[in-house]
């Protein structure tokens, strides 16, 4: 697989989370994937595997009424894509946090991807 074709499975994970599509984020998705999101240094959360991932997916989607993640860096080699990214989101219920229903939520971030048999293996999402 050569790194035109890893940025294209990106890209096409990237624009289906923007369109709330989960059918579309886990298309190119390893059976065995797993993800992982990192904030502050810790890994806050880890899942394995394509259906634990696809559950999550669908599950957050209550979460926020928009989000897009907007790529601003692209950095490619090895069988590793790593994007750098703003985020943003409209939030949909009140969270812990104070985050309230209706706050627009913006960070930057990035995410790694990895793969594996044609298909993205791994991702890293870091904030």
């Amino acid at each position: 697989m050569d790194a035109a074709q890893q940025k294209q499975l990106v890209e096409s994970y990237i624009e289906a989370y923007n369109r709330f599509d989960v059918a579309g984020m886990i298309r190119h998705l390893h059976e065995d994937v797993v993800f992982r999101n990192m904030t502050n240094g810790e890994v806050d959360l880890t899942l394995t595997g394509k259906e634990s991932f696809r559950q999550q997916a669908e599950q957050a989607l209550q979460y926020f009424s928009q989000r897009e993640q907007r790529v601003t860096d692209w950095q490619i080699a090895d069988n590793r894509v790593e994007v750098r990214l703003d985020y943003s989101a409209v939030a949909a219920l009140d969270f812990p946090n104070g985050l309230k229903a209706g706050d627009l939520l913006q960070l930057q971030g990035k995410s790694v991807f990895e793969f594996a048999d044609g298909q993205i293996i791994s991702i890293t999402d870091i904030s």
